[in-house]
């Protein structure tokens, strides 16, 4: 009876394990506390099948969803996961551990403003959190930033200001700034309205146009990605960003395509996306 049981206890065991080997890649929701915006946070996180080896580390890809999604629009509209196994298993691009943060449904964003000290949270909290809790390579070499919308204005700011967190930045039909306009608030409790007017204080155009000689070469360290489709209406948004860009002789890559603000559209991008952070990532 012993040996019976000994030998049902290893079966499944090994059924258990072999599962266990089989899971990646997957998209894992989770969450962590923060104690910067007092609360907690959700956020999703791609392992590739590679994962399944604990011997193996990994570059990171930090990807930002847009205006009124949250965390899950990647995974559940972007179909981030079947995108990436696709250009992983056809050789496109490098296997990488792609974040996928939350940033609010509600006019939040991704900067700091009155009681929403999210980009302090990023940077000095949820990094962190990831490198601890996944097998991430934590350096700049191994670590790029991409996102839509509302995030390509959020992975265009980050990768401006903390240009030495990134290798590569990718902006799809991004937010990059908006001009002063009489009927936005400035009545703090106004959520729309400050968020319009976080727009216009971390304007990524005035950021490269304002910018110092000493800025400018850290902001060149980032290989610089702009996607936006010729119906997108941020099309003069990304084509005003892109002349600040020219006008201070800073490198880029430009992608105009067929289309608009929509899913298929950055699908699409995310498939430009990935093979081109995994080509600015330093080899091991």
């Amino acid at each position: 009876m012993k040996r019976l049981f000994s030998l049902f206890v290893f079966i499944v065991v090994g059924a258990l394990c072999a599962f266990a080997q089989e899971s990646f890649p997957v998209v894992l929701e989770r969450e962590m506390k923060s104690e910067i915006l007092g609360t907690a946070k959700k956020y999703c996180i791609y392992l590739p099948a590679g994962y399944g080896d604990e011997s193996k580390e990994f570059p990171v890809l930090y990807l930002l969803h847009g205006l009124t999604d949250t965390h899950t629009a990647w995974r559940d509209k972007g179909n981030v996961q079947a995108i990436a196994t696709d250009i992983f298993e056809s050789g496109k691009a490098q296997e990488m551990v792609i974040v996928m943060p939350d940033a609010g449904t509600t006019f939040d964003g991704y900067f700091n403003v009155p009681g929403w000290r999210y980009e302090d949270f990023f940077f000095q909290e949820f990094i962190p959190h990831i490198e601890k809790e996944y097998r991430v390579i934590a350096d700049k070499g191994h670590r790029a930033i991409a996102g839509l919308s509302m995030g390509g204005g959020g992975t265009t700011g980050y990768a401006i200001r903390h240009s030495g967190m990134f290798s590569s930045a990718y902006a799809m039909s991004a937010l990059m700034g908006m001009v002063e306009n009489s009927w936005i608030s400035k009545d703090p409790s106004d959520r729309r309205g400050v968020f319009m007017r976080s727009a216009i204080e971390y304007s990524n155009i005035a950021a490269i146009k304002n910018a110092t000689e000493k800025q400018l070469k850290e902001i060149a360290s980032v290989r610089w990605f702009i996607d936006v489709g010729d119906d997108d209406f941020l099309f003069d948004n990304n084509v005003e960003f892109i002349s600040a860009m020219r006008e201070k002789r800073l490198r880029y890559q430009l992608r105009v395509r067929d289309g608009g603000h929509t899913w298929q559209y950055w699908q699409e991008a995310l498939r430009i996306a990935l093979p081109f952070v995994s080509e600015g990532f330093t080899k091991r």
